[in-house]
């Protein structure tokens, strides 16, 4: 099943409490036998020229005010997010999801690809979003940035949140440990379900993912800007004015201090990277002037000349 969807249902579910499992079930069900007997309507989302908001919005005004909106809002979600032949194989799918929850079946994330468990966990996200207001967007935003920092900058927090030999639920319990009380509820749950639903040993990659497109569901643009010293307010302005025009909308920064970059920053905006640090030029030109390279002793290990014949450095 489409992992978006994976994930967004899983949210709804885990959102949506226990007690009301059992009624979310038979609405969901409800709109299963209301898809498969209804031909229009089935026509209507099937239909290839229709697109997925679209038929997202026809569910919504269908089953507005006839069943939770829990249920409205995933089986729109359902009908939205996938190919308009497979939209009644994702209702089923949903319906049939949400009623093994409801009877206490245990459900484990099976793992996916590196894009797709990162599309499972957007899924997640897009459910959590859909509940916030822009501030708390923001929010959450700052957190999952300041995670990512943290876990990148610890090897003993990463290696336990990587370690695929220690249960699901335990490193889910340290991510609890960590950030409940410090940082919003959603934030939390949105993490731990980065542990549950994504690949192990992308988590800092997934976070990262999350703040762009969390930014993304605010109007913004991420500029990650690795910098050799720190950026005084003014420049951080002037730095963020110039990158909005060139991306099209508000651009928001995201510094790291790089001391090995010597001086200047490298800049990076989606797959648009600017390299203005003096290591990127010194680099550029050790490249230009020697274009063997160097190896880890930092010698040239082009061809060299000794006694009159050209010899490569390491050859006999």
């Amino acid at each position: 099943m489409n992992p978006v969807l994976q994930g967004y249902a899983a949210a709804i579910l885990e959102h949506a409490g226990a007690d009301a499992l059992s009624g979310l079930a038979g609405d969901l069900e409800a709109i299963e036998q209301l898809v498969n007997a209804n031909a229009t309507l089935r026509a209507a989302l099937t239909d290839t020229t229709v697109r997925g908001p679209a038929r997202r919005a026809v569910m919504l005004d269908l089953l507005e005010g006839k069943v939770s909106e829990p249920a409205r809002r995933l089986a729109a979600f359902a009908c939205s997010v996938v190919r308009a032949p497979d939209v009644p194989a994702a209702v089923t799918w949903v319906a049939a999801r949400v009623r093994h929850a409801a009877e206490g079946q245990e459900y484990v994330e099976t793992p996916l690809s590196l894009l797709q468990s990162r599309q499972r966990v957007g899924g997640y996200a897009t459910a959590i979003d859909e509940d916030l207001s822009p501030a708390e967007l923001e929010s959450l935003e700052d957190d999952l940035f300041r995670f990512s920092r943290i876990v990148a900058s610890t090897p003993a927090l990463r290696a336990a949140l990587v370690d695929r030999d220690l249960a699901v639920e335990a490193r889910q319990g340290l991510v609890s440990q960590l950030l409940e009380g410090k940082v919003q509820p959603s934030t939390a749950a949105l993490v731990r379900y980065v542990v549950a639903g994504g690949r192990s040993r992308d988590i800092v990659g997934t976070l990262d993912w999350l703040v762009e497109q969390t930014a993304q569901a605010r109007g913004w643009r991420i500029a990650r800007v690795r910098s050799a010293a720190p950026i005084e307010d003014a420049q951080r302005t002037t730095l963020s004015d110039s990158l909005t025009g060139l991306a099209g909308a508000p651009v928001e920064l995201q510094v790291i201090i790089d001391e090995a970059l010597l001086s200047g920053a490298v800049i990076q905006i989606g797959d648009l990277q600017v390299d203005a640090s003096a290591r990127g030029r010194i680099d550029a030109l050790r490249e230009h002037l020697m274009p063997g390279g160097w190896d880890d002793k930092g010698f040239h290990t082009g061809a060299v000349r000794v006694s009159g014949t050209t010899q490569t450095k390491g050859a006999g």
